[in-house]
Formats: C-alpha cells, structure tokens, sequence
C-alpha cells in the first residue's frame, strides 16, 4: 500500500504482525535492529509468540553528511560498503577504516549493555525474521541479512512498515523474502511516515527486551 502512516513504532509492529502470522507455523526468531526496530519487532515477536533478539547494527555516515550513509557494520564485523556513494563522498580506504573503528566501538557499547553478557541466541537452521521501523537506503538491513546468513539461518524475511522501493529491492535479492506494508512513491524519510517517530533510548529497548522473556498476559 503507498503511502500508509502509522501511530507510532508500536502500532507500526502490530499492523505488520498481522501481515507476518503465516511464518508463526515455521518457529520463527525474530531480530529486531536497534534501536528504532525494537518496540516495532517486540509486536512481531509477541503476536507470533516468538524469541525477541537483538543484532546491533550501524550506519557508516559520510563525513560531511552523517545521515547520508555510505557503509553499514552488523556488531560480529559484517561490514557492507556502497563504493559509489562512498567515492562520491571523499572517503578513502583510510577514513572508512577509522569510521569502521568508532561505530565498532558503538556497536560494542550497545551489546553489552542489551545482552548484558548473555550470548547471542542461536540462529542457525532457523527461519529469522529481521525486523526495522523503516528502510532508507537498505545499508543496515542488508549489513544485518550477510551477518545472519554467516551464522547459518535457515531463511531470513525482512520485514518493515515503510520502505524506499530501490532499497527494498536491494534486499530482496540478498534475503528470502522482503514484507513491507507501505511503499511510497517518495519516502522523504521513515520518520516522515509516523505521526510519533519520537527517538527510542537504550533503557526503552532494555525494557522491552526484559518484557519480551515474560509471557504474555494469561499464558500459561
């Protein structure tokens, strides 16, 4: 559907849930890319009853531009380059080392404070679900599909409310199936698609995880 808007991270996950509930049958784990894609994959992993983790993923952000991305690293190392954009951004082998270096650092950070020393769950032969609040450039997501395909999942669906149709084709070809709700003709931005696109802190995605290993209201 072009240009569907959301409430909120939290309704976007419950609209594309709806859409994923066929994959429930298949065990699914479901990997959320902090943080934005946290509150939007909790949804996904509650509504299918699945295991919620975390791949730690960040933006190479050209120098000048920080939100113009020119690369992407996954947290074991999984690095991707866009050489194009990153030719066109001044940035050689050298600066590219030292960016890899300093979100490394980042993506460090965060995966000690997320897992809080536990290891990460084991994805291999699994059906994985990798879930984010939105696909710009597609960078951080096919960063995250090569890390989980080194680990040996099974299949990988990427799923997302919003996406940039170029981006979203980009990752059809590197996972096994791309679902996404809302493809606009122009994105402008994934923010621009949500009416609270408020910034999700590392406590939130902390909480949410924490709420994602108790059961649901109920259950047995």
């Amino acid at each position: 559907m072009p240009g569907m808007e959301f409430a909120d991270r939290r309704d976007a996950g419950r609209l594309l849930a709806a859409q994923l509930e066929p994959l429930a049958a298949a065990a699914p784990l479901v990997v959320a890319l902090p943080r934005g894609g946290v509150p939007v994959a909790f949804e996904v992993a509650r509504a299918l009853r699945a295991p919620l983790e975390i791949l730690a993923v960040r933006k190479l952000g050209a120098p000048r531009n920080p939100e113009f991305a020119v690369g992407a690293i996954a947290e074991d190392g999984t690095a991707i380059v866009d050489a194009l954009n990153a030719r066109r951004t001044a940035v050689n082998d050298e600066l590219l080392d030292a960016m890899i270096a300093r979100e490394r650092a980042e993506l460090e950070r965060r995966v000690a404070r997320y897992r809080r020393g536990a290891a990460p769950l084991d994805v291999r032969g699994r059906t994985v679900i990798v879930v984010d609040d939105g696909v710009a450039t597609g960078l951080t997501d096919l960063a995250a599909v090569h890390a989980l395909r080194g680990r040996g999942a099974a299949r990988i669906v990427v799923a997302v409310p919003v996406g940039a149709r170029e981006s979203l084709a980009l990752l059809e070809q590197a996972a096994d199936e791309v679902v996404c709700l809302s493809v606009p003709d122009q994105l402008v931005g994934v923010g621009r698609w949500y009416r609270d696109f408020e910034a999700v802190g590392d406590d939130e995605v902390i909480a949410l995880l924490d709420a994602a290993r108790r059961p649901p209201t109920g259950a047995a």
